[in-house]
């Protein structure tokens, strides 16, 4: 992996490189290891606390200009593209059901349910995760275990910088329709997020559960019950409302994971 490494580094600081076959190879090797899950975008160090490996998203953008457009035929749909889409989901216990499209490049774990949804090169989705109808997990995009993001969810795609964080769901997490997670958020392990709660890099995440508020950025505390909120903010030409994050109690850890994740909004009276 090191030598790897050391070609797509050495190929990302002078294109040149990308005309020899042996450079075009390893990068190749890259995606196929990200398509099978033996390799990473990113990695958790710790609970919340994630490594980047820049090297394979570097791999991936590298990707495209040696790969050509291809037409690609399912049944009466045509494409026209330079990265096909993952096939044998029999062989890899994956369900699948029309139209999910995962693209070749990302890796989805046995025991996975895609509905039709669509996952992007360099993502990763965990077992017993269910990506709902018509939610998107962007390109490089972590999404743990036992994880269900529900219809229409948006979880947004990070290629550049190469450094950049991508976005991230931990385990036993619920993200409730229509919820926005972009800029490299971190959800962190069986957070649950109320319908249209946006999270950005920059989204006020406030928890009002205590006497004083609590401010956070970036990224929603473990086991975080949040619902969408505003908060009043000052402009030259007066107050408006502006969109935050509200964390409004804990998932109860002595509930069973799969029923608390909707039962945690119900006792908040909040919709999923």
């Amino acid at each position: 992996m090191h030598e790897l490494k050391q070609i797509i580094e050495s190929t990302w600081d002078n294109r040149e490189l990308l005309k020899q076959e042996p450079n075009k190879e390893a990068v190749r090797e890259v995606i196929a290891l990200l398509d099978k899950g033996k390799l990473r975008v990113a990695q958790s160090v710790s609970p919340g606390n994630w490594e980047v490996n820049d090297w394979v998203k570097k791999a991936i953008l590298l990707y495209f200009p040696i790969s050509e457009n291809k037409v690609i035929q399912a049944g009466d749909l045509e494409f026209y593209d330079k990265i096909p889409t993952k096939s044998g989901y029999a062989d890899l216990g994956v369900r699948a059901v029309p139209h999910a499209i995962a693209r070749y490049g990302s890796y989805v774990e046995a025991g996975a349910i895609l509905m039709p949804s669509y996952v992007n090169i360099g993502a990763y989705v965990g077992s017993g995760t269910m990506i709902d109808t018509w939610a998107t997990v962007g390109s490089c995009a972590q999404i743990g275990k036992n994880v269900h993001i529900a219809g229409g969810v948006g979880v947004g795609g990070v290629l550049e910088p190469p450094q950049a964080q991508p976005n991230i769901i931990e385990d036993n997490c619920f993200i409730g329709s229509r919820c926005i997670i972009v800029e490299g958020a971190i959800i962190e392990q069986e957070a649950v997020l109320g319908a249209n709660v946006v999270i950005t890099g920059s989204t006020h995440i406030i928890d009002v559960t205590g006497s004083e508020p609590k401010k956070y950025t970036g990224r929603v505390p473990a086991r975080s019950v949040v619902i969408p909120g505003s908060y009043t903010k000052s402009y030259p030409a007066g107050e408006y409302q502006v969109p935050c994050a509200l964390i409004i109690g804990q998932r109860k850890e002595s509930t069973d994971k799969k029923v608390s994740l909707n039962d945690a909004l119900r006792d908040f009276g909040v919709s999923a």
